[in-house]
């Protein structure tokens, strides 16, 4: 551990180091880090295999309840645990992955509000829940600090946070320097995480696992390969190319479930 400087510090720190060098961005014929909707549709009930981390939201609303899904995507965290849950609350700065999961719960006969907007930014407008989920999203968090204590503030029950041991795209380091000769860096991780919350009060429960294999293999390829021509800042002729590469590094089924129950 650095001396001096504190976990947040440190977590705030090496996430700026991902920022995507001006002269890429510059150069992108379009807008990196937005999200396909059709890559983030909740699976069907009776389909898949609960995360470790789904069961551990899902055991906290026994008897019912409500979840709010941060980050939401298109809600495959809120829907694997409803029911139990009989409401679903979901924030997502993309209005698309909204509409994914207002008519996802619509064709399931599940109660949902949605919010827009980047959180914690827009936590004030949005009501608290029995169960607060976040999965996948905490590595776009520069205040870990802050975005976790509005994730806090928000549950009656418990959190649930589910990310990548590292980075989510330190698999595929080896595009970017395949295509941009672009070292990126290998900071923070997951541990900085739990040290940074563990400052901040909050006495938090780390489990690792693997995420069930119908999970790793819901996407299909010509998805991925789309997906990462656009956060690689490439033209769409490339893709065919960006399929080989991603396909030969396939993404990672290690997860980290940090969770703690509300004391009050």
């Amino acid at each position: 551990m650095e001396s001096g400087i504190t976990a947040a510090e440190r977590w705030a720190r090496d996430l700026a180091a991902w920022a995507v060098p001006p002269e890429i961005l510059e150069s992108a014929p379009r807008r990196p880090f937005v999200f396909m909707p059709e890559m983030f549709v909740a699976p069907e009930p009776g389909t898949f295999e609960l995360s470790l981390s789904n069961r551990r939201a899902s055991e906290a609303l026994d008897g019912g309840g409500s979840v709010l899904d941060v980050g939401c995507g298109g809600g495959a965290a809120a829907f694997a645990v409803a029911p139990p849950a009989t409401e679903v609350i979901g924030t997502d700065r993309q209005s698309d992955m909204l509409n994914q999961f207002s008519a996802t719960a619509c064709n399931r006969g599940v109660a949902a509000s949605v919010y827009a907007g980047s959180w914690p930014e827009i936590a004030a407008e949005v009501p608290a829940a029995d169960v607060v989920v976040c999965h996948n999203v905490l590595y776009n968090a520069g205040d870990i600090v802050g975005f976790v204590a509005a994730l806090n503030d928000h549950a009656r029950r418990r959190v649930v946070i589910e990310i990548t041991p590292k980075h989510p795209q330190d698999r595929r380091r080896a595009l970017w320097r395949h295509f941009w000769n672009l070292e990126r860096p290998h900071e923070p991780t997951a541990t900085t995480a739990v040290e940074a919350i563990g400052e901040a009060g909050i006495a938090v429960n780390v489990e690792e696992s693997i995420l069930p294999a119908d999970r790793l293999a819901s996407r299909p390829r010509h998805l991925e390969a789309a997906y990462w021509c656009r956060q690689l800042c490439l033209p769409l002729e490339r893709e065919p190319e960006c399929e080989v590469l991603a396909a030969e590094t396939p993404f990672t089924g290690e997860r980290v479930t940090l969770w703690w129950d509300m004391n009050r």
